[in-house]
């Protein structure tokens, strides 16, 4: 498969995910759907899953839904295994001949859905070695009820289970590392990316999942005005802070392989990243920074091990 870029052929391909959902503006979630679900060669045919969370919510209402494309509403816990099962069957009914079309599967869930309750049915589904592409559109807490910390919330994130303040700094845990999680699977492809530039990093590597043959994994940082607490314009700068601090690196495993795809030339230090979002206000505080630092030592300790993995 070559991947090519051509942004205005890309951005002119009409919209899988049509207008008119309820999503926040200056979410992260719809950009993430909405331009995943354009890697899709014209032409081709999709059944798009969907975890319960935002996504579902202010996507699907019964009998309404912003997609274009076959679209299946799971429980938190089974986004995985109702994709697999439902490709599972298109094979059976393509070798008996009573389909001939080419559909593509692909799954969305949030961190909630896919880190913590939906992690079993996800890793079977990736094992088995299904054709389908599960998406993570990753805003690092349970937006959906309310903000509660998941495995993907940031160290020292306040949120409403983990709320900074006199006797507590926020979440005292960093986050889970799920594409590592994924790429232990030794599936084919892993990709982590979110929105930057003209959003090619994105689009590349959604082609590269969705056509690649078996089990494939993108981790999207997608945030979330709400919960993270910053100004709907402000979201692109969020995410462009997170690839130079390297709290949020870009980079994918093709084959077992560890490819780095962007190293800033002059790393950022982590406040760059935590002074775009009030979530992470109280860490300025002058009795709060030695936090800021064991914060900084930990993202430097992930950053090393990447390069190592990567041997860049």
């Amino acid at each position: 498969m070559e991947n090519t870029f051509n942004f205005k052929e890309i951005q002119g391909r009409d919209d899988r995910l049509a207008p008119g959902h309820r999503m926040c503006a200056g979410c992260g979630g719809g950009i993430a759907v909405r331009n995943v679900l354009k890697a899709l060669h014209p032409g081709d045919k999709a059944v798009v899953g969907n975890a319960t969370g935002c996504l579902e919510v202010s996507t699907f209402t019964y009998p309404y839904t912003a997609y274009e494309d076959s679209y299946i509403h799971n429980a938190f816990e089974n986004a995985g295994a109702t994709l697999s099962g439902v490709e599972t069957a298109y094979n059976v009914l393509k070798r008996q001949g009573k389909i001939t079309d080419n559909y593509k599967f692909i799954t969305f869930g949030g961190d909630g859905g896919t880190y913590d309750i939906g992690l079993q049915s996800l890793s079977g589904a990736m094992e088995r070695g299904h054709d389908m592409v599960y998406v993570c559109y990753d805003n690092g807490a349970y937006m959906n009820t309310g903000t509660q910390r998941s495995s993907a919330t940031p160290m020292y994130a306040d949120t409403t289970t983990t709320p900074a303040g006199k006797v507590s700094a926020g979440k005292p845990q960093y986050r889970k590392d799920l594409a590592a999680i994924m790429a232990a699977h030794n599936i084919p492809y892993v990709g982590q990316t979110t929105f930057i530039g003209n959003m090619k990093d994105l689009y590349v590597k959604a082609e590269k999942a969705i056509y690649t043959e078996g089990p494939a994994f993108l981790n999207i940082m997608a945030p979330c005005p709400r919960g993270w607490r910053y100004e709907a314009p402000e979201l692109m700068n969020i995410c462009k802070a997170a690839v130079d601090t390297c709290y949020w690196p870009l980079f994918e495993v093709v084959e077992g392989k560890w490819i780095l795809n962007y190293q800033p030339k002059n790393k950022q230090p982590i406040e760059e990243f935590l002074k775009t979002q009030g979530r992470f206000k109280h860490l300025f505080k002058p009795e709060n920074e030695h936090y800021i630092a064991e914060f900084q030592a930990e993202l430097d300790r992930r950053w090393e091990d990447l390069l190592n993995k990567c041997n860049a």
